[in-house]
């Protein structure tokens, strides 16, 4: 048997056959051993360190952007990527293995820079004294070159290694899918979604009267005009 369907004989087992018995003879109890049993307890590792690494980044950018609000909408893009890494290992024909879940990880750092520069520029805007939807527009213009560059880079950088046929990196691939085509796919998202965010979130604002420290641009057409 290939130990790439390891995972799927034990799920067959552990919803037939290993189900009936303990049905069949109440108390029993079975347990997983050997390599099995050491990537669950990586995977496990893996997930709390996951949860760890989410909390220091929403701690960071809320500091940074000093908003609680603002570094979910940057957040929002680390799903979508998990997305985009799911459908890359279906294009290329991989299972989602151990080093696929530590890409996931890389991931997770690596998305939110598209959407945390994007919505930095719209602040900058905003403090300019433009509207949300003005502010968000600009900076979807002004930086949608340096994003898209950033991520075709990063993604042709890493081609070389998904596409690599070699027995000594083949347990390297997922790990470059998960990167590759996670960023890739979430560079969309953050170009389409996070400005739809950003302006709703503005429009809830003004909706329920919160106060902002942005100057509209109505009030700043009106000092330009006071000082000539």
């Amino acid at each position: 048997m290939p130990k790439s369907e390891a995972g799927r004989i034990l799920q067959e087992m552990q919803a037939g056959p290993l189900t009936d018995l303990k049905s069949k003879y109440p108390g029993l109890t079975y347990g997983i051993g050997g390599r099995q049993q050491e990537i669950t307890e990586s995977m496990t590792s893996i997930y709390r360190g996951f949860a760890l690494a989410l909390i220091a980044i929403f701690g960071m950018l809320a500091i940074v952007f000093r908003s609680y609000i603002q570094p979910v909408i940057i957040m929002v893009a680390i799903p979508f990527g998990f997305i985009g890494a799911v459908i890359g290992h279906v294009i290329m024909g991989f299972d989602l293995s151990l080093m696929s879940m530590m890409g996931l990880v890389a991931l997770a750092g690596v998305v939110v820079n598209d959407a945390l520069v994007l919505i930095d520029f719209a602040n900058v805007r905003r403090r300019e004294g433009a509207l949300a939807f003005k502010a968000v527009s600009s900076a979807g213009v002004q930086r949608f070159r340096p994003i898209l560059l950033t991520t075709l880079t990063t993604f042709l950088g890493l081609t070389p290694m998904i596409l690599e046929t070699s027995v000594q990196a083949r347990m390297m691939v997922p790990m470059a899918i998960s990167l590759g085509f996670g960023i890739l796919f979430s560079t969309m998202i953050t170009l389409l979604l996070v400005p739809s965010l950003y302006i709703i979130v503005e429009d809830v604002k003004s909706l329920f009267g919160f106060k902002t420290t942005h100057a509209t641009e109505e009030s700043v057409l009106s000092a330009e005009a006071c000082s000539e």
